[in-house]
């Protein structure tokens, strides 16, 4: 199993880097990013630490473990200079916190995500179509999550994702230790959202593709 949206008390998650890559690695999983919430009061403190860690952590565990972001409520016309800038510090993952119906994210944040070429539009909410073809073009992959709250439109994002051909990734935005799924879980949220058994294999293919990339 591999998750590619993790938060740890570099942000508002409750586990240390360490402990969260333990747990992580405990409940089965190969690989995992850490991808702390972020904005420009903070990348240039959380990204260089995240990178020293992983470096370290990877050297000595099998576990891999990626050093990302995820900028997080940023004025959508910061976002193509954050993203650009989150690259520079060493992000290897950069995914943008996208317009979950739960909380207020400013509207034209997905889409000035998705022209920013990030890797990750982490739980879009009600994604239009002509967002998702925009996705497809620039490569962008389009997170379904089995956190509570952005989970509400699973159903959406994979409908639309499934019909313009996106590639779609499947992440927990783990918090807390509750939050890490056993595989028999995350199957059933991509059943639960529509999708297949077929489909829940594509994303997990999807994610050995990142990881590999991440880590070349």
């Amino acid at each position: 199993m591999i998750d590619l949206h993790t938060h740890s008390l570099f942000s508002d998650g409750e586990l240390i880097p360490a402990e969260l890559v333990r747990r992580f690695k405990v409940a089965g999983y190969r690989a995992i990013a850490i991808t702390d919430h972020g904005d420009s009061s903070n990348i240039d403190l959380i990204i260089p630490r995240l990178v020293a860690f992983c470096k370290e952590t990877n050297r000595r565990e099998v576990i891999r473990v990626i050093p990302g972001i995820e900028l997080t409520h940023i004025p959508p016309e910061s976002i193509p200079a954050l993203v650009s800038r989150s690259r520079e510090l060493g992000a290897k993952l950069v995914l943008v916190h996208g317009e979950s119906i739960v909380e207020p994210v400013a509207p034209g944040t997905n889409r000035m995500a998705i022209e920013s070429s990030v890797d990750i539009l982490a739980h879009p909410g009600l994604i239009t179509e002509e967002e998702v073809l925009l996705a497809k073009e620039q490569s962008v992959y389009l997170e379904l999550t089995s956190r509570k709250g952005h989970s509400l439109t699973n159903g959406h994002v994979a409908q639309l994702a499934l019909k313009a051909g996106v590639s779609m990734i499947l992440n927990s935005d783990a918090h807390s230790p509750g939050d890490i799924w056993p595989a028999t879980r995350l199957h059933e949220i991509v059943i639960g959202a529509g999708l297949t058994k077929d489909d829940y294999h594509t994303m997990i293919k999807n994610a050995e593709h990142i990881v590999e990339r991440c880590l070349t």
